[in-house]
């Protein structure tokens, strides 16, 4: 049997915040980043009654989980989908609504791990950095094809890096001489355009780069834009969303659509909450709620972690 090769960031705190939603009946998580099944399992152990769904854009993640789940038996149903696709994954198992949804967002331990998958700047390996293998361009597609002004842009938007314009001329440079194809050749090219002063206080030169890339290949952004009313308008009335960022353009997103459904749409002046105009969740953390110092110690992919959690109290409008 495979023995997990992770730690489920902020497990005990995701067991806490989904407790009062689940326990004691039949209740039905959807896990829209099942990964290597880790916060699944452990929901699963905690409640004898819960249904999960787990949905995954990587098959090979399906397959994974599905053996590490295997035990928990009918209570177990995985869907090779991307996480935008939750309403009619829930649909298609026949629910109208679910007790709780769980978004572990970014790249997956399954994913880091596999050298050949290009994620980690660490290893030299292909620049694939597909989530799906097999499917849509690459990492080294991007940097082989895009223009000047759609490769700094990328850089700058989804990887917020200073120097995406003389990265992005480096790029063209040295694609003139031969195509990108690992990831090797690139981290060298960064680090000779990213400034030494830069490199001291902003970490390893290739962190934004990537992340950028990544964000690029997958539509992660856009996938996510899409997934989170998706999401919150699946869940019931008293339960609860939990969403795992590692990166601020994505808690900004989850931090902007939890903020408009807290706030009570009835207009300001009058002495009375009108019907139907009251808030639809209340947020159940004070701002984004970061790893204690002994968790990153545990595991250092917890460092970045930014957790948002509410709770549905009113009807979807």
């Amino acid at each position: 049997m495979d023995q997990p090769r992770h730690v489920p960031v902020l497990l005990d705190r995701v067991l806490e915040l989904f407790a009062p939603a689940l326990h004691g009946k039949p209740a039905v998580v959807v896990d829209t980043t099942l990964g290597m099944g880790g916060h699944s399992d452990a929901l699963l152990s905690a409640h004898p009654e819960l249904t999960l769904i787990g949905l995954d854009r990587d098959p090979q993640a399906i397959e994974m989980a599905g053996r590490r789940l295997a035990r928990h038996g009918d209570r177990v149903h995985l869907v090779n989908v991307t996480y935008d696709h939750i309403g009619e994954a829930v649909e298609d198992l026949g629910y109208s609504h679910v007790d709780g949804v769980l978004m572990d967002l970014g790249v997956s331990s399954l994913q880091l791990d596999e050298e050949d998958r290009g994620f980690a700047y660490s290893k030299d390996a292909p620049l694939d950095m597909r989530m799906s293998k097999g499917t849509g361009m690459t990492a080294a597609d991007v940097l082989n094809t895009y223009s000047h002004g759609d490769l700094a842009r990328i850089l700058s938007t989804y990887g917020e890096e200073r120097f995406a314009g003389k990265i992005a001329s480096a790029v063209l440079r040295e694609r003139e001489k031969e195509p990108f194809t690992n990831s090797g050749r690139l981290v060298e090219l960064l680090y000779n355009v990213v400034p030494a002063a830069s490199r001291r206080t902003g970490g390893h030169p290739a962190k934004r780069t990537f992340q950028a890339l990544r964000i690029e290949v997958n539509g992660e952004l856009e996938s996510l834009r899409l997934a989170l009313p998706a999401a919150l308008g699946v869940l019931g009335v008293g339960g609860r969303i939990v969403v795992e960022s590692y990166q601020s353009l994505e808690d900004r997103m989850v931090k902007q659509a939890f903020a408009e459904l807290a706030k009570s749409k009835t207009p300001p002046g009058l002495p009375v909450e009108l019907p139907g105009h009251g808030p639809e969740i209340k947020l159940l953390t004070k701002g984004a709620e970061l790893a204690s110092e002994q968790e990153i110690e545990d595991n250092p992919r917890a460092a970045p972690v930014r957790l948002r959690a509410a709770e549905r109290i009113g009807e979807p409008r």
